[in-house]
C-alpha cells in the first residue's frame, strides 16, 4: 500500500541530474528503397549532430566528428541533408558549407567553399542534372543590412552556383518533379510569417535546369501554404488552410481540390526546413499525421475519394513520415517512451522500433499520463492543455487534499506543447505536484482561428488563458489554488513574467531567461523574426505604446509574488540586465526573491549539470514558499523569506 503523505512532499527517484539528462536526438528521417537516413543530436558529444545510413541491422555513421549537420539558414535550420544516388549531401554547422559523405563510409569532401556568410537549408538532389536545390542565406559580415534569400542549384561536379529564384525575403521547400521538369517551392515576405501567408510557385526547367516558365500555383498574403509534395509530374499535393485549417489539397490539370474536408491540421508551423507530416502511401492513400485540438493521430486518407481511416499506433506524436518496404516510418514520441525510429506496418497489424534514441530511465509506474484539457474563457472562447495528475506508485495524497500546481507557458509562442517523455514534467507529479501544460490561443494544432487569436494580444489573451485554466482546475477541485506557480522560458518566460506582473492568480513564478523588454526584442532579433512582433504586438515602432505597455520590465514595481529568475549571462537576446532590474524591484519590496546566473549560457541553457541546477533550484524555491518540506531540496539562497 502507498503511505499518505502530503502532496509536493513525495520522495522520488526522478532526480534532476536524471531529468536533465538527455537521450540522444532523432529528427529529419528520409527512406530510400536501400534504406533510412536520420540525423542524432549526441548530448556526450557536446550536442553534435551527424547524419546515420542504417540498412538492415546496420548502423553507419557517415558524419564522423568533426562533422556537425546542422544548417543555420533562419537561426533554426532544418533540411540540412538529402540522399544521393551514391552520397548523402549535408550542410556542416561551423563553416555552413556543403560536404559530400559517401554512402560506402569514403571520406567526406566539401562541395561548397566559404565561410559561414553563405548558408544552405532544404536540400533537394537533382539526379538527372547531377545537382542539389536549395535556400540560401547571404549575410554580409559586419553590415547592418538584412541577409539575402533565394534559391539555387548547385552543381554536384564542380559546385557552381545558379540562382533559380530570387525577390522574396523567404524561401522554402523546393520540390522536384518526377521527370525533373518541373520544381515547386514557397515564398513569402516580411511582414508575414509562415504561418501567416506563403505564395507556392512552380517553375517549368528546361534540359539544363534553367527556368523557362514560372506559375504562381497557389497562396496569398493571407493562406497559408505547408509542405508541397509532387504525386506525379502533372499532380502536385500540398497543406494549405484556406478553409482555416491546415488540410491537404491537390492542384492538376481539373483545378484545385480540397483531398478530405476536416477540421483538423495535417500540417505543423514552419519553424524549421524539411517537415513532413504525410506520406504517400500510393497513387491511391496518403498516411498522415492529422492534429484535432492539440491531439495527433495518424490515419489514411484516400486521395480522390476522400475516405478517411484510423491507423493505431502505440505513439502519440509522429514526425518525419515516410514509406519504406511497404511500411510507414516515422520519429515517434509517447509520454512513457524514449523517442525512437519506429516503422508500423499498413495494416497496423506490427509496429516495431528501428533505432532507439536511449534506454528507458525509469519505470513507468512513476509517470503520470497527459490528460486533454479543454476549458473555457473569460470571454466566452475555449484554450487547451495537458494536465498531469500527481503520480507515484510508493505515496499518495491525503483524501481531505489537493495537490500545488505548475502551470507551464511553451516558447514560440506560435508553436505547441506535445505529448511526448518530458521528464522535468514527471520531476514535479513524481513529487506529488500537478502540472498543466498550457497550450494558450496563439497555439497551433487547433485551426487557424486559433492560431490567429493571438495577433495583437501577445501579453494579454495568453496571460488570460493561463489564469482562467487555473480557475478551471480549482474550480474542479483538482488543485491547490492558494498553491499555484508558473514557469515558462524565452517566449514563454514573457507570457510568465507578464502573468506574475499584470496579474494576481499566481503565488510564486520561475522565468528561464525569459523576455521582459518588447523594445529591445524588436530593435534586435534576427531576420525571420524581425517582424514576428508586428502581429503579435503592433508595427514597431509606430505602436511603440504597446511596446512600452506590455513590458514587464517597465511595470516591475506591480510584481507582488515571489520569483526565482534564472539567466545565462552570455544572453544576446535577454540580457541580464532585464532579470537583474526586477530582481532588484523585488529586493526592495522585501518580497522572497532567487537570481541564479549561469556564467557559461547564452539564451537557452545547454550543459546538463546548469539545466539540472535550473531544475532543483526551481522546485526548491517553491517548496520553500509554498512551506512544502520536500526530502531533496537543494541549498538555495532565497532572500527576504521568513
Amino acid at each position: 500500500m502507498p503511505d499518505i503523505n502530503a502532496f509536493g512532499t513525495w520522495p522520488s527517484p526522478i532526480t534532476a541530474e536524471l531529468a536533465s539528462r538527455s537521450n540522444r536526438g532523432l529528427s529529419a528521417l528520409s527512406c530510400s528503397d536501400k534504406g533510412f537516413c536520420l540525423l542524432e543530436s549526441r548530448p556526450d558529444e557536446g550536442g553534435r549532430t551527424t547524419l546515420l545510413w542504417l540498412t538492415g541491422t546496420e548502423v553507419r555513421e557517415l558524419s564522423p566528428a568533426p562533422l556537425n549537420i546542422r544548417s543555420r539558414v533562419h537561426e533554426y535550420g532544418g533540411g540540412a541533408y538529402v540522399m544521393g544516388a551514391l552520397a548523402a549531401f549535408a550542410v556542416n554547422h561551423s563553416d555552413q558549407n556543403i560536404y559530400a559523405l559517401p554512402l560506402d563510409g569514403s571520406p567526406a569532401s566539401a562541395l561548397t567553399e566559404g565561410d559561414d556568410a553563405s548558408r544552405f537549408a532544404d536540400l533537394q538532389f537533382d539526379s538527372g542534372r547531377n545537382q542539389l536545390i536549395a535556400v540560401r542565406e547571404q549575410h554580409a559580415p559586419d553590415q547592418p543590412q538584412e541577409p539575402v534569400n533565394d534559391l539555387v542549384s548547385i552543381d554536384v561536379d564542380n559546385g557552381t552556383i545558379k540562382v533559380l529564384h530570387q525577390g522574396h525575403d523567404f524561401y522554402a521547400a523546393p520540390r522536384l518533379s518526377p521527370d525533373g521538369r518541373r520544381l515547386c517551392f514557397l515564398s513569402w515576405d516580411h511582414p508575414n510569417m509562415p504561418w501567416d501567408g506563403t505564395q507556392l510557385h512552380i517553375l517549368d526547367l528546361d534540359a539544363t535546369g534553367d527556368v523557362e516558365r514560372h506559375t504562381l500555383a497557389a497562396g496569398g498574403a493571407a493562406e497559408s501554404v505547408a509542405q508541397p509534395t509532387w504525386l506525379s509530374s502533372d499532380r502536385l499535393l500540398f497543406a494549405t488552410d484556406r478553409n482555416g485549417w491546415w488540410n491537404l489539397h491537390v492542384l492538376d490539370s481539373s483545378g484545385l481540390y480540397c483531398v478530405h474536408e476536416d477540421k483538423a491540421d495535417y500540417a505543423l508551423p514552419l519553424w524549421m526546413f524539411g517537415q513532413q507530416s504525410y506520406a504517400v502511401v500510393s497513387p491511391e492513400f496518403l498516411a498522415c499525421q492529422r492534429i484535432e485540438n492539440g491531439c495527433s493521430e495518424l490515419v489514411l486518407l484516400g486521395i480522390d475519394n476522400g475516405f478517411r481511416s484510423p491507423l493505431p499506433s502505440r505513439w502519440q506524436e509522429f514526425d518525419h513520415l515516410c514509406l519504406h518496404d511497404d511500411g510507414l516510418c516515422f520519429i515517434g514520441q509517447s509520454a512513457d517512451q524514449p523517442v525512437a525510429l519506429v516503422r508500423l506496418s499498413l495494416d497496423g497489424s506490427e509496429e516495431v522500433v528501428l533505432h532507439g534514441s536511449g534506454d528507458m530511465p525509469i519505470s513507468v509506474e512513476y509517470l503520470s499520463q497527459p490528460e486533454a484539457i479543454e476549458f473555457p474563457t473569460r470571454d466566452g472562447a475555449q484554450a487547451y492543455a495537458w494536465f498531469y495528475p500527481p503520480r507515484n506508485p510508493d505515496h499518495q495524497g491525503p483524501a481531505d487534499s489537493q495537490p500545488p500546481l505548475l502551470v507551464m507557458t511553451h516558447g514560440g509562442p506560435t508553436a505547441a506543447t506535445r505529448r511526448g517523455l518530458h521528464l522535468r514534467v514527471q520531476y514535479y507529479t513524481s513529487r506529488g505536484w500537478a502540472v498543466a501544460d498550457l497550450n494558450y490561443r496563439g497555439s497551433t494544432g487547433f485551426g487557424r482561428a486559433y492560431r490567429d487569436a493571438l495577433k495583437g494580444q501577445w501579453g494579454v489573451i495568453d496571460v488570460q488563458d493561463a489564469e482562467d485554466l487555473v480557475r478551471h482546475l480549482a474550480d474542479a477541485k483538482r488543485i491547490d489554488a492558494s498553491r499555484v506557480a508558473i514557469r515558462g522560458g524565452s517566449a514563454g518566460g514573457y507570457t510568465t513574467l507578464a502573468a506574475l506582473t499584470f496579474g494576481n492568480t499566481f503565488h510564486a513564478g520561475a522565468s528561464h531567461y525569459g523576455i521582459g523588454d518588447l523594445q529591445a526584442l524588436a530593435k534586435d532579433t534576427h531576420k525571420f523574426e524581425a517582424r514576428y512582433l508586428d502581429s503579435l504586438i503592433g508595427p514597431w515602432p509606430e505602436r511603440r505604446d504597446l511596446y512600452i505597455e506590455r513590458s514587464p520590465i517597465n511595470h516591475a514595481a506591480r510584481l507582488s509574488c515571489p520569483v526565482i529568475f534564472m539567466q545565462g549571462m552570455l544572453d544576446k537576446v535577454v540580457p541580464p540586465n532585464q532579470a537583474e532590474a526586477m530582481v532588484e524591484v523585488l529586493r526592495d519590496k522585501k518580497l522572497p526573491v532567487a537570481y541564479l546566473a549561469f556564467e557559461d549560457e547564452a539564451h537557452g541553457f545547454r550543459n546538463p549539470a546548469n539545466v539540472a541546477r535550473s531544475l532543483a533550484a526551481e522546485f526548491s524555491f517553491f517548496s520553500r514558499v509554498f512551506k512544502l518540506p520536500a526530502p531533496d531540496l537543494i541549498p538555495l539562497d532565497i532572500e527576504n523569506l521568513q
